[in-house]
């Protein structure tokens, strides 16, 4: 997922901030199902392969 996402960011401004979510019993509770996430903040764009349609949509909305 990170690779597909930094391709993308030649079309679109944003950054990537990786967390090991097995480091963060909340995080693991929480999100340890669907690893890998994309989350916007505490919003969940996609999870296990990149969604780029969905990612399209998130950062459209942010414009």
């Amino acid at each position: 997922m990170i690779a597909a996402l930094q391709q993308l960011q030649g079309r679109f401004s944003f950054e990537v901030e990786v967390v090991d979510v097995d480091r963060h019993p909340a995080l693991e509770a929480k999100w340890g199902d669907k690893v890998p996430v994309l989350l916007d903040g505490e919003i969940e764009i996609c999870h296990y392969h990149l969604n780029v349609e969905a990612l399209d949509a998130r950062l459209a909305r942010m414009k």
